[in-house]
């Protein structure tokens, strides 16, 4: 088993062939520390784009890559990833990138080029960064920020040469180098996870904000709503209007008569629902005037 380090440079540019913008890998580095966390090789590749013709301005200045090195020193994108699986090739390796956003770069790419989005050699994974946080004293992050790779390596009293830095083999160095400083197995194994097609497929997923009173599995009026004065059970109004993608709706309380506009914002997850509700109580006169009309719309019913 060894611990596989990983590291991606993306071109982010404008894609006709996809009509829209896209991170596509142009270079791919590796280290492979064995159970002691020594550095047993190394693996570098630069990837010639398919679907982006020109780098642009901001990768060029970010890592100092050419549209002539990639030209002379690119493969092909599904060459390239047999190669490193090939590499990377042992029972149980735990795969490891600084935050999951390359590992989520690497699935959009497979799903591109091939149209799937399960990554079928890499079997277990960790994101380093959140690991490497969990040692970070609050006081050196008082807001729980991200922390960027450069900023760990200072925190953790690591010398490093920022000019060679997003370059994907310089890179997987400095991981390596923050991940050996705060090492501990018991403390790391939580945060490896097993990646089943799940993995990749919630990886892609992005929530979104329901509008529909019905979507899916989920009813807006089988919320449950509470008063916020009380504590007693709101009905969900029956009238409902989107306002900023969120339902909005007027709601008198049965045990304290409090009157409120009630928002509730729904968010669709990959496996649930996120549901967030807010009151605005109404003043007086707009309460007196919701009620009465209630009270003529109940008696038109009966």
């Amino acid at each position: 088993m060894y611990y596989i380090i990983f590291d991606l440079e993306w071109n982010g540019s404008y894609s006709y062939y996809n009509q829209s913008f896209i991170n596509e890998i142009i270079e791919i580095g590796a280290v492979k520390l064995d159970r002691q966390l020594n550095i047993v090789d190394t693996y570098r590749r630069m990837i010639y784009p398919r679907f982006t013709k020109k780098l642009s301005g901001r990768c060029k200045r970010l890592t100092n890559i050419t549209n002539e090195e990639v030209k002379s020193e690119g493969i092909d994108f599904i060459d390239a990833f047999k190669e490193f699986a090939r590499w990377s090739n042992e029972e149980g390796n735990v795969f490891m990138s600084w935050s999951n956003s390359d590992l989520f770069v690497m699935t959009q790419n497979f799903m591109q080029h091939t149209g799937n989005a399960r990554i079928d050699f890499i079997k277990r994974y960790c994101d380093v960064q959140k690991y490497c946080m969990s040692f970070i004293k609050k006081e050196d992050n008082p807001g729980g920020n991200q922390v960027s790779l450069e900023n760990c390596a200072e925190l953790f009293g690591i010398e490093i040469d920022t000019e060679k830095l997003h370059r994907a083999l310089a890179d997987c160095y400095v991981t390596a180098s923050c991940f050996r400083n705060v090492y501990d197995e018991s403390k790391l194994a939580p945060y490896i996870k097993d990646c089943d097609y799940k993995f990749f497929e919630k990886l892609l997923f992005k929530p979104f904000y329901v509008t529909d009173e019905i979507h899916e599995d989920f009813d807006i009026h089988n919320v449950e709503l509470f008063c916020p004065n009380c504590e007693g059970i709101l009905d969900v109004p029956d009238e409902l209007t989107v306002v900023n993608k969120a339902f909005k709706g007027a709601v008198t309380c049965n045990y304290c008569r409090k009157s409120y506009w009630i928002f509730i914002r729904v968010k669709k997850l990959y496996e649930d629902y996120s549901v967030k509700t807010s009151y605005v109580e109404m003043n007086k006169k707009r309460a007196r005037r919701f009620n009465a009309r209630k009270k003529r719309q109940q008696q038109t019913n009966l």
